[in-house]
């Protein structure tokens, strides 16, 4: 039940993001708008403010803005010949490409803008990172040979002070083999050790074969928290975004070349199951994981399929490029092409969390029977 109501919150405050982008540039471009949904599906609540309709719908799954014109955008339906002159200026589809392309895209980077302003927040509250305790020594590695041992803490590395693990490890990994001096303390004492790591084979975060160096240590589980003040929480948090950004964009990469798995790819239950697990964590590691999220919805809505944003992003695009609208049955075409493409894709990837999590599934029925 937790996780239920962990990725109702999540999913809520994500899609209410969302929406919010493209609500506040139609407002700023003067579209009028006729309803602004949480969900979709039959409304349970609504009320009125205005012109516009607020609703929280049955199907949490995603949300709408439903502005004045918007559909008739690319070619003039039969119904707008009878529109007053007050009604044109306020309607989506009279709107110059430019304008159209910024609401649609105000969706998107609200999301990303909204994880980038989380992670900036969650640096200046203070984050956990790994020290530079280290806690397993590999057998027959440069760092046993040495005479390293488990609990020994790295100060410094090539002279430079090491503070948490991955000041260590980014100096390994980019070495590309280079000799290093490593300074640790072992209790009281200052050790200083000469290495030259070696190649090993491995697989990276997508399972691909790759070759590192290493020297053969381990971190501990020992953590400390870290807070920055608010110019470097965010430099620190736009490196965090853009990292998540590309990790994003990579990960389609290669699942589109079959290097990862398309079983990897989740749903509802899996963000459910996460966002329970986030959750129970703690709020610092919960909202990191609700600014992943929405770094992940950001991106993919603005790839290029007809129905998601970036669908409408090509057909405007197209429209500033060749000036004129994209004829209205290949949008349709497209429209329905996309629409086929995304439900199959909701298909498949709650067929794959029902496989991923079936045990877990007839547990929580079992305890309504």
């Amino acid at each position: 039940m937790i996780s239920i109501l962990a990725a109702i919150v999540v999913l809520g405050i994500l899609i209410f993001v969302h929406e919010l982008g493209h609500f506040t540039f139609a407002k700023l471009f003067g579209v009028g708008v006729e309803k602004f949904s949480l969900g979709f599906g039959p409304k349970l609540v609504g009320w009125r403010k205005g012109e516009t309709e607020y609703l929280i719908s049955a199907f949490p799954l995603g949300g709408y803005v439903k502005m004045v014109g918007e559909g008739n955008d690319v070619e003039p339906a039969e119904e707008d010949k009878g529109r007053s002159e007050e009604d044109k200026e306020r309607s989506f589809a009279e709107k110059p490409p430019l304008k159209r392309v910024a609401i649609v895209v105000a969706g998107p980077l609200s999301n990303i803008l909204f994880a980038f302003l989380v992670y900036c927040v969650l640096f200046m509250i203070g984050v956990p990172f790994p020290t530079a305790r280290i806690g397993e020594v590999l057998k027959d590695k440069p760092a046993a040979r040495a005479g390293i041992q488990p609990n020994d803490v790295i100060t410094e590395i090539n002279g430079r002070p090491v503070k948490q693990w991955d000041d260590f490890a980014k100096v390994i990994t980019e070495g590309k083999g280079e000799p290093v001096d490593l300074k640790l303390r072992r209790g009281a004492a200052i050790l200083s050790f000469h290495l030259v790591p070696e190649v090993q084979n491995g697989k990276n975060l997508f399972g691909e074969p790759v070759t590192s160096p290493v020297i053969g240590v381990k971190s501990s589980t020992e953590t400390y928290i870290e807070r920055f003040g608010p110019l470097d929480a965010l430099i620190k948090g736009g490196e965090q975004t853009w990292t998540y950004i590309r990790l994003t964009i990579l990960s389609l990469v290669k699942i589109i070349e079959r290097v990862v798995s398309p079983d990897t790819i989740g749903g509802p239950i899996m963000i459910a199951v996460i966002s329970g697990q986030q959750a129970a964590a703690g709020a610092v590691s919960f909202f990191a994981f609700m600014a992943l999220l929405s770094i992940n919805l950001g991106v993919l809505n603005l790839l290029p399929i007809p129905v998601l944003d970036g669908g409408h992003l090509f057909f405007y695009i197209y429209e500033l490029i060749f000036r004129k609208p994209l004829h209205m049955r290949t949008r349709e075409i497209a429209q329905q092409i996309g629409l086929t493409l995304l439900v199959t894709l909701m298909f498949f990837a709650t067929y794959n969390d029902i496989v991923r999590y079936w045990n877990d599934i007839m547990k929580f029925f079992l305890k309504f029977t």
